[in-house]
């Protein structure tokens, strides 16, 4: 996705993915240095809001069209006006994410695991 400069470490626990946001991301691994996430997002849902406050490596297991939105439902981010084309097997980085909602407006499963690193 998109990498900016943030300071993630006074955003509330209340809003981390696997909180505010359980239906649609799982632990699978979690460490002193890394944290690992299932994202699962099936076609027509939206996640609640939420954040990821590490950046990450994701590595895509099914893509989907997805639009991102703020708290205010402004559009951060749609997947189909990006020139870059993602695939299953692929890997990309992202930085980390400020407070967001993401709905999967394509027709397949959006699923992805992330690979969020605690101390960079």
């Amino acid at each position: 996705m998109e990498e900016k400069s943030v300071n993630s470490s006074n955003w509330p626990e209340s809003l981390d993915a696997l909180t505010a946001s359980v239906k649609h991301h799982k632990l699978l691994f979690e460490n002193e240095h890394v944290r690992v996430l299932d994202t699962f997002i099936p076609p027509g849902d939206q996640t609640d809001l939420h954040t990821h406050k590490w950046p990450s490596s994701l590595y895509i297991l099914s893509w989907s069209d997805f639009v991102r939105y703020d708290k205010d439902d402004n559009v951060l981010l749609d997947s189909r006006a990006r020139s870059i084309a993602i695939t299953p097997g692929g890997s990309i980085w992202s930085g980390p994410l400020e407070l967001h909602s993401l709905k999967n407006v394509g027709d397949t499963d959006l699923h992805i695991i992330s690979v969020e690193l605690k101390n960079v």
